[in-house]
């Protein structure tokens, strides 16, 4: 008998994951002070993803206020949706309602809050003052202050910690030094991010969108004017541009590489921080699910057994399969390192994501696809799965919906059926 998504998620709702934990002595189901790994959800299905592959909380957008205004984001039905999916899986999730208010946003921001309250979503992010005092107010949510609040020091932390905040999101541009002395100094939770794209601009406050584009980043409508192309122009010479660097294809001199901190995932949990977060609400499924696995597995072996713990090579392979810029361990190993990349403002991947497996029957060995991108007879395939083992093969036949063989599946979330080599999880990914 085939294994459904529905008979997947009450899997997940059993405990799947215990299989997991069982091999790892002392894992995190048994250590109270394991760090949460807290991953993005830019719509329903990343949010699946994310927990299913072993975030323990979630951080979503709605349709209005949060700061990716651009992205997907979640309706109010899909909101109530999303917290029933994740309070079934004994996790939890938090709204991003971390734009800078105006005035006219005051009425719609009350009844949103209110909303959320009523739905029973585990806590807001804020970055506004006025937010703040609002959420406080109006509803009994625990509040996280976002990065954009720009917190860089114990007394800010513990200023709106004494305003009510459960829980800081530090600035990005923080030393692990730094860190401890708000940890010494501030009885608040800490969360600070490990895994993603990064600013050039002070924990993401920046004026440049809007000043060229009249989109404005801190009202979720960045139009990443940073990761542009530029050149000088001399006053007296218009229409006359020169290089800033030497490559002739021009400079992009305020593009951020990307931030990795899992070389340094030991001395991350040491710091004591409540919570890691991993950045990407417009990311892809297959970069939420490989870079929570990864991360996933990194906490509960460091936890396992500090003292030998040492990061693995198919760690850092899979983080070098989703699509990323140049990986940097920013500012928290030092005052600022090399963050910035001058010769293309294009991320890259090792791999390519193709499908999900949406059934598995074990019976007869033979999995459905939900395609994501073409794939055919005699391509060679892996499957990433939420918590098995990697394994790769061949494809050696395949079947439409309506059981006519196929030679090549090339339209977006047909299914397809083939046979596996060996068993596969419902939701692993299927890519080249």
């Amino acid at each position: 008998m085939s294994i459904s998504i529905a008979e997947s998620i009450r899997n997940v709702e059993l405990g799947i994951r215990n299989e997991t934990a069982s091999s790892i002595p002392n894992s995190k189901f048994q250590i109270p002070n394991s760090p949460e790994l807290l991953a993005p959800a830019g719509n329903f299905e990343k949010l699946q993803t994310a927990l299913i592959f072993g975030a323990d909380a979630v951080y979503f957008g709605g349709k209005n206020f949060s700061l990716r205004a651009y992205g997907d984001n979640f309706t109010r039905d899909e909101i109530i949706q999303a917290v029933d999916f994740t309070h079934k899986l004994g996790k939890k999730i938090y709204a991003a309602v971390n734009v800078f208010a105006h005035n006219t946003d005051l009425d719609a921001l009350a009844d949103y809050l209110k909303f959320l309250d009523g739905v029973n979503v585990d806590a807001v992010l804020v970055s506004d003052l006025g937010v703040l005092n609002l959420a406080k107010e109006l509803t009994a949510l625990d509040i996280h202050i976002s990065t954009q609040a720009n917190v860089t020091n114990w007394r800010a932390a513990k200023f709106f910690h004494e305003l009510g905040a459960k829980r800081i999101v530090l600035a990005r541009e923080l030393t692990r030094e730094e860190i401890l002395t708000i940890k010494a100094n501030c009885a608040a939770e800490l969360e600070i991010f490990v895994h993603g794209a990064m600013c050039i601009s002070y924990s993401g406050r920046c004026w440049l969108s809007k000043f060229l584009t009249g989109r404005d980043a801190n009202q979720g409508a960045c139009t990443h004017s940073c990761r542009w192309k530029y050149n000088l122009v001399e006053e007296k010479r218009g229409g006359e541009f020169f290089p800033v660097g030497e490559d002739e294809r021009g400079a992009y001199v305020m593009n951020s590489k990307d931030l990795c901190l899992l070389p340094n995932i030991g001395e991350v949990i040491q710091s004591g921080v409540a919570s890691l977060k991993i950045e990407g609400r417009m990311k892809s499924v297959n970069y939420v699910a490989g870079v929570v696995k990864v991360y996933r597995a990194a906490i509960d072996s460091y936890c396992a057994n500090p003292d030998n713990f040492t990061i693995r090579d198919e760690w850092l392979d899979e983080l070098d399969k989703v699509a990323h810029r140049p990986y940097t361990t920013g500012f928290f190993m030092s005052d600022g390192n090399s963050t910035e990349i001058h010769d293309t403002s294009k991320p890259s991947r090792s791999s390519d994501f193709l499908g999900i497996v949406r059934e598995f029957d074990p019976s007869t060995m033979t999995a459905t696809i939900e395609q994501r991108g073409k794939f055919e007879l005699g391509e060679r395939v892996e499957f990433f799965q939420p918590t098995g083992k990697t394994f790769s093969q061949t494809i050696t036949a395949m079947r439409d919906v309506d059981g006519s063989e196929i030679s090549v599946a090339p339209h977006a979330q047909q299914l397809v059926t083939m046979p596996i080599a060996e068993p596969v999880e419902v939701w692993s990914l299927m890519r080249s």
